[in-house]
């Protein structure tokens, strides 16, 4: 796995925060029209459609995609079910600049993660990188007002993204090591995530199904949401899940963390330009610190 950060590399891991910002506005856009989990699946249904020719020969009967069904169950649960399900359910009680903030702490985790799970060590800089970061992420949670942290009561929207983004570190380190069974589907990166796809539906119904089952859910037919998910399933689903694995392939994934920061920024853009919620100084603060923090933990 190489630590080296080229130019093509850059513009792969550019491409996903901006879609994945965009999927942030458009989730909160139209969550008055379905409910977060039905979402989900709509979206990944779709993009299963979108895949499908270009590598439905790997759900062939002889695959090796069902001898690693296991791996494949669980890359799925970590990203295309379980991670976008938090997402779009944290989009409900939190607004899209918070959510991509929060979701900002992800390099973190995965130097943390790459420590403890794959024997990437930490450097004092990466510790002091570490807690500039965490500084940002506390911000946030506490709405910029340091006095509340003793009676702090997160948003759950807040904590379902500190879950999410745990589980996408742990995904792009597994993405970075990939099991030799793998290397087969690896090299038809279509292939690839259509396997995830596949049995990443499987937990999006169970999701879907536990949502009707036991909340009041929604799902209101229309043309803002038709196009809404033609977006999402394209452009934050397969668009970037392939440039996500690109880039983590060429830079690893403690140097490719540090783009996810940039999501914020787009986010916070997207949202004065649709949703007319203009980021607050406290955004700008947190985000600082969180860059900062990535920055000065990236260097070598």
């Amino acid at each position: 796995m190489t630590q080296r950060l080229t130019p093509s590399a850059a513009a792969l891991l550019i491409l996903p925060p901006l879609l994945w910002a965009g999927n942030a506005v458009v989730g909160r856009v139209v969550s008055p029209l379905v409910s977060p989990m039905t979402l989900n699946l709509l979206r990944w249904t779709l993009a299963f459609l979108l895949l499908l020719p270009l590598a439905g020969s790997v759900l062939r009967r002889d695959s090796p995609l069902w001898r690693q069904w296991r791996q494949f169950t669980f890359l799925a649960l970590l990203s295309t079910s379980g991670y976008n399900a938090l997402l779009y359910l944290a989009l409900n009680t939190s607004t899209p600049i918070n959510v991509t903030l929060v979701g900002a702490s992800t390099p973190v985790w995965m130097l943390l993660i790459g420590r403890f799970f794959f024997g990437t060590p930490i450097s004092a800089r990466q510790v002091v990188g570490a807690v500039l970061s965490i500084g940002g992420v506390v911000l946030v949670l506490c709405r910029g007002q340091w006095e509340t942290l003793l009676s702090l009561q997160p948003v759950a929207g807040d904590l379902y993204v500190l879950l999410a983004s745990m589980g996408w570190a742990y995904y792009s380190w597994k993405l970075a090591h990939p099991t030799p069974e793998s290397a087969s589907l690896r090299v038809d990166w279509a292939a690839f995530l259509l396997g995830q796809v596949v049995f990443g539906l499987g937990w999006s119904l169970l999701f879907a199904a536990a949502e009707w089952t036991l909340t009041d859910a929604r799902l209101q037919w229309s043309w803002p949401l038709m196009a809404a998910l033609l977006f999402i399933a394209v452009g934050p689903a397969v668009l970037a899940y392939r440039a996500w694995g690109a880039g983590v392939a060429q830079a690893g994934p403690a140097v490719a963390g540090f783009f996810i920061n940039l999501t914020p920024l787009f986010t916070a853009m997207l949202s004065l330009a649709f949703l007319g919620e203009a980021p607050r100084l406290f955004h700008a603060m947190a985000f600082v610190l969180i860059v900062s923090g990535i920055v000065l933990s990236s260097r070598r």
